[in-house]
């Protein structure tokens, strides 16, 4: 039964990790697009046209893309820290060096994207409270909190794992 839980948690690790590159690499085409061909952008992905943004300002515009992108790829190399730290996970000796780096590193990229959305969606406030048109922002960004709180959990748990290296190494030496 655990093998079988344990087999759908891949696939649909995989999964999300499709899904997220994909938009990841939707979202660096319409960049592209954006400052080459912004005629197109009604016509690709998500129809993130942020011309106007463009127009009002290219510092800012580059400025929240960046956060755009920098998320959405952090997002993707998540899913690609969990399918690595799946496919080597051996559940019947779980406490292992390689298992507890990968999830101190799903960890960081963790509260890294929560700390980056979290800056990105204070900024977009206040640059919509000058006037900016940010208005298809909000949804690159309204799970921060969540991923911050994630990234602490994940973070006690990757303490848990580091412990128990220590008390599985003390056991071998006294056996």
């Amino acid at each position: 039964m655990n093998n079988l839980v344990f087999k759908i948690l891949h696939v649909i690790a995989w999964i999300i990790f499709v899904g997220l590159s994909i938009e990841a690499g939707g979202l660096i085409v319409n960049f592209v697009f954006s400052v080459f061909k912004p005629e197109f952008v009604g016509n690709l992905y998500q129809k993130l046209d942020l011309s106007k943004l463009h127009q009002q300002s290219e510092m800012v515009f580059f400025g929240m893309y960046s956060f755009i992108l920098f998320i959405s790829i952090l997002k993707a190399i998540l899913f690609y820290v969990v399918i690595q730290l799946l496919i080597k996970l051996d559940i019947n000796k779980p406490f292992s060096v390689f298992v507890s780096s990968k999830i101190s590193q799903i960890s960081q990229f963790t509260f890294w994207i929560g700390i980056l959305s979290f800056i990105a969606s204070q900024i977009a406030k206040s640059l919509q409270l000058q006037g900016y048109y940010i208005d298809k922002l909000g949804q690159f960004w309204v799970d921060s909190s969540a991923f911050i709180l994630m990234a602490a959990i994940i973070y006690i748990i990757s303490l848990i794992f580091k412990r128990g290296i220590e008390l599985q190494e003390e056991n071998e030496l006294t056996i």
